[in-house]
Order: C-alpha cells, then sequence, then structure tokens
C-alpha cells in the first residue's frame, strides 16, 4: 500500500504528532510511506526516515494533486488543523482511504479513527464520524516506540532523582520554573529539543548549576527515563511511555488538548495540576 501521512512540527505546535505518527508508520512493515508536511519553524522534518513532500500551504487542493500525482492509496490525518470538510474533500476527490489521528473528539469524515490514548473512550465518537468508519481507541491501540520496549528489559541503576520533559518544543517555557522550584540537591536530567524556542535561556540556567543533565534532541530518552525515580512531564504521549516503564510521575498540564487525559488521571488516582504553581507542585513532590 502506498501511505501518505500528513502532519506537521514546529516550536509552536509541538513534535508529538510527527514522533507518534513515526510509531504508527512501523505498524505498516510492507507499505511505502511517504510524509507531507509545512517548512514550520522548528520542524523535525530531518528526523523522518521516510521521503518527506514539503507543502507550501495547508490547502486541501494542494494536498489532492499530490496525492493524485503519488497514486497514494491511504492518507493518515495527525493534524488540528484539519476537520471533517477538509478530509471529506480529499476522500471524494482522491477516492483514498483515510485514517483520522484525534485526541479531542471532533467530526471527522475518514474510514478509520485512531485514538491512542489511555483515556479514549469510543462512545463519544458516536455521530462524530460516519456509520461505517472503524474505531480503533484505548490502551490497546497504544502507540509505544521500540526504544522502550527494548529498555525496560535491561536492568538500570537510578542516577537521577527527577526527569523532566515538558515537551520537545516547552511551548509555555515552563522547566525553567520547575528547575527554579527543585532543590539543589537533587540529580535532575531535563530532556528537551532544539525546536524549544527558549533553548537559550534554558542551557544557560543549567550551565550555573552542576546537579543539572540537559539533554538535547537526545535519543535515549528511555534510558534516562528508566535511570530516574522521578518523572515531571505533560499529560500527554508521554504519559504513555512513563507508565510503560512503571516511573513514578507528575502531570502538568500546558495545554487544551490534554484536557482529557488529565481527567482520565485525576478520575484514576494519578498526581496532575491543571496549571504549575509552586506550592501545590512542591506539595506533590513532598508526596512522592
Amino acid at each position: 500500500m502506498n501511505i501518505l501521512i500528513r502532519a506537521d512540527s514546529s516550536s509552536k505546535i509541538g513534535l508529538g504528532h510527527i514522533m507518534r505518527d513515526l510509531v504508527l508508520a512501523t505498524h505498516y512493515p510492507d507499505a511505502t510511506i511517504t510524509f507531507a508536511c509545512q517548512d514550520l519553524s522548528g520542524h523535525i522534518m530531518d528526523r523522518i526516515p521516510y521521503p518527506v513532500h514539503i507543502l507550501k500551504s495547508n490547502d486541501p487542493k494542494e494536498l489532492i494533486e499530490l496525492i493524485n500525482a503519488q497514486k497514494i492509496e491511504m492518507v493518515i490525518f495527525d493534524h488540528y488543523g484539519i476537520d471533517r470538510a477538509f478530509e471529506k474533500e480529499v476522500k471524494e476527490a482522491t477516492g483514498a482511504i483515510i485514517m483520522s489521528l484525534d485526541d479531542t473528539y471532533e467530526h471527522h469524515y475518514c474510514d478509520s479513527l485512531l485514538n491512542h490514548n489511555i483515556s479514549a473512550d469510543k462512545n463519544r465518537y458516536r455521530n462524530l464520524v460516519p456509520p461505517h468508519c472503524e474505531l480503533q481507541c484505548g490502551s490497546n491501540y497504544t502507540l509505544i516506540r521500540d526504544e522502550f520496549k527494548n529498555e525496560k528489559t535491561i536492568p538500570r541503576e537510578k542516577v537521577y532523582d527527577v526527569f523532566i520533559a515538558m515537551g520537545g518544543s516547552d511551548t509555555t517555557n515552563i522547566t525553567p520554573e520547575i528547575l527554579k522550584t527543585l532543590s539543589d540537591t537533587l540529580q535532575l536530567c531535563v530532556v528537551t529539543t532544539s525546536a524549544n524556542a527558549n533553548l537559550g535561556e534554558l542551557e544557560s540556567y543549567a550551565q550555573e548549576k552542576t546537579n543539572i543533565a540537559l539533554h538535547i534532541d537526545a535519543n535515549n530518552v528511555a534510558k534516562l527515563l528508566h535511570q530516574s525515580h522521578l518523572a515531571i512531564i505533560t499529560p500527554s504521549v508521554m504519559v504513555h511511555e512513563v507508565l510503560f516503564m512503571e516511573v513514578p510521575f507528575v502531570a502538568i498540564q500546558t495545554a487544551d488538548n490534554q484536557e482529557d487525559m488529565v481527567m482520565y488521571l485525576e478520575k484514576n488516582g494519578f498526581d496532575t495540576l491543571r496549571y504549575f504553581e509552586r506550592d501545590s507542585f512542591s506539595a506533590l513532590l513532598n508526596k512522592q
């Protein structure tokens, strides 16, 4: 099958869509995979090990032209800027199979829908997707990178007291505030990427502290997490990976699209904050 994945990454929207799509792509080992992305500031197209078509816009007509020219049989949409009308226009103009990734319960015009969050409820998609749409929702469909599956089999000594990963681009620049709250006696592991628009500030702060190990564009995130006693993360895809590695964590909400995961974590007794506030954060840490 000839599959096109339509997703973007940037310092503003983050890197999570591309990262999970790379895991999803491995589920089609016999397919020809290509990506279609816009050239946005802070993108990670250079980390995509498949051919990438660079789009000039998010116009469905441009994408339709590409799909027809490349004889694409299946299109995977993972993009908050693409709605039901967009998907319907693509479907009618190309006849391609449409898969939509969704985690905010939006209307879609698709043949299959994937919500791989542990919090996903397929009943909430009633009347949001066509009757023929195949729903793949919940923990049975969670996308876990092989890096984590392999790492879990390796015994590791705990090196860090706290692992901090507030998204590849940390769009709210919350990491420095977290670091200022934590004691200098703790060994801290901070994971971020070069897509972080505030990387310079973070680097300057970390250089002044001997207890902070800053990892930029790390290819051993699973190992770093495995070596840590506690994780501070966003309520996003990272939750799946931390739960898989069985590391205690505190999740701090930084975006509206994390609301569903926050509600799930609260309901199931996990430590969460809906926004960062020093006293509340310190109180949660004292419980660990």
